[in-house]
């Protein structure tokens, strides 16, 4: 998404390439921090309790960028959190942002960074429809960048309706649609992250499809581990849940109980931020649910052994609130670091899918080269080849599949190097 975020060091990534920083980057619902309701209260969700588990997990990971949900709409309160669990112990480098709330709710978003490497530009929201979905415009700061040598990470950070209900679903579309109309003039080809609380089921909810399948590809997200599926209460994805770090036995009243077995946080990626087009750059296999060992399903993340963090870290975890923090890492390097060995390997993405008369195929490559696109039908029998002239960044493809039958086919990418991405098509009517 247009001119954005950049960094200073050395970096390995199998050949030796110039790099110039690593960002780590968090976020986190902090469950009602500082807002007294009927069923959070002083005793089951003491702000001073509350700073003692938040410090130990901090400690652990150590961020640069930390965007937080469903903290009070008090600056004295979100002040309290900077002194108390940030800058804390002969720190004092983070700062914040202001506090906006146009939608007026009791709990709202806020961005915390590092400012010895980050300034805060400018702030937006991007829409007050249930609740502000704040934006916040970052610049790579350092005393020895040459003139240019910066650049922008723009986060948006959103808390998306809670509910299981069809009309909590539909609320989340909205709010989602809101904030990718208002991000698509602005923020088109930049380098953008979409984190929060989205409070998403399953992958296929119209908020999520909205945010990943954009009708303009150019501000459409990715999710960096491509786990989408149907999340809820579903072992295959206990690796990645977020929420509920308490089981129904050991929740307090405050806490949500029933176990891990949600996937509601998430940091999303722009495809400029996958690909590193723009220099800022998603550092492989860094993108994890803090804490999260896999081994805890509908259990709390405290019982037991775990097999990620400490003891006291699993135990902070499940103290501190009812999800766990997601964090990855951003780097920045002139050549492109992409695992051309992924299944992913080209972040292939037909737009859309089912498809009617035309397929339309968008995917990414780290240079200029030559790519063969096969279509097949579900035997592996070719039915037409595809020569494709590709160039550095993001590539699309448009043809006509009128004379198809309804049915489903194949497509095989493959570029000169024999790196190759299988995807599905779906030929409707």
């Amino acid at each position: 998404m247009r001119n954005t975020l950049f960094f200073v060091s050395l970096f390995f990534i199998g050949t030796l390439t110039q790099a110039q920083d690593t960002l780590k980057v968090m976020h986190y619902n902090l469950l009602y921090y500082g807002v007294v309701t009927s069923w959070c209260t002083n005793n089951n969700n003491n702000v001073d309790d509350k700073n003692i588990h938040l410090r130990t997990i901090l400690d652990e990971v150590q961020p640069d960028i930390f965007t937080v949900n469903e903290i009070a709409a008090s600056e004295a309160v979100q002040n309290e959190l900077m002194q108390n669990t940030l800058n804390v112990g002969g720190v004092n480098h983070y700062r914040k942002a202001m506090l906006r709330n146009q939608a007026g709710s009791s709990i709202v978003n806020m961005l915390y960074y590092d400012y010895r490497k980050l300034r805060l530009k400018k702030q937006y929201t991007a829409q007050n429809y249930v609740r502000d979905v704040d934006v916040y415009e970052l610049y790579y700061y350092a005393n020895d960048l040459a003139m240019g040598d910066t650049a922008f990470v723009v986060c948006v950070v959103g808390h998306l309706k809670a509910g299981s209900s069809g009309s909590d679903s539909d609320k989340r579309k909205v709010m989602a649609e809101n904030t990718m109309r208002w991000l698509a003039p602005r923020f088109a080809s930049e380098n953008v992250l979409f984190m929060g609380d989205f409070n998403l089921y399953s992958g296929f909810e119209p908020a999520f499809q909205t945010m990943t399948s954009y009708n303009n590809p150019e501000v459409s997200f990715i999710d960096p581990i491509g786990q989408v599926g149907e999340w809820n209460n579903n072992s295959f994805y206990a690796g990645i849940h977020t929420q509920s770090t308490n089981s129904s036995n050991d929740a307090d009243g405050c806490k949500a109980g029933g176990g891990m077995d949600d996937r509601f946080d998430f940091i999303l990626i722009s495809d400029e931020v996958r690909f590193g087009t723009k220099k800022v750059r998603y550092v492989q296999n860094s993108y994890k649910a803090f804490g999260q060992d896999g081994q805890h399903f509908n259990g709390s993340i405290g019982s037991g052994s775990n097999g990620v963090v400490s003891t006291q870290v699993a135990h902070a975890l499940q103290q501190m609130s009812d999800h766990l923090p997601v964090v990855m890492d951003l780097s920045i390097d002139k050549t492109l670091d992409v695992n051309e060995f992924s299944p992913q390997a080209f972040m292939a993405r037909l737009h859309p899918n089912p498809a009617g008369n035309i397929l339309n195929l968008s995917y990414f490559v780290s240079g200029q080269g030559q790519m063969q696109l096969q279509l097949m039908d579900i035997y592996g029998k070719t039915i037409n080849t595809f020569e494709l002239q590709s160039h550095y960044g993001r590539n699309s493809f448009k043809t006509d599949i009128q004379a198809l039958k309804t049915g489903i086919y194949i497509l095989q990418l493959v570029d000169d190097k024999g790196n190759k991405e299988v995807l599905r098509l779906i030929k409707s009517n």
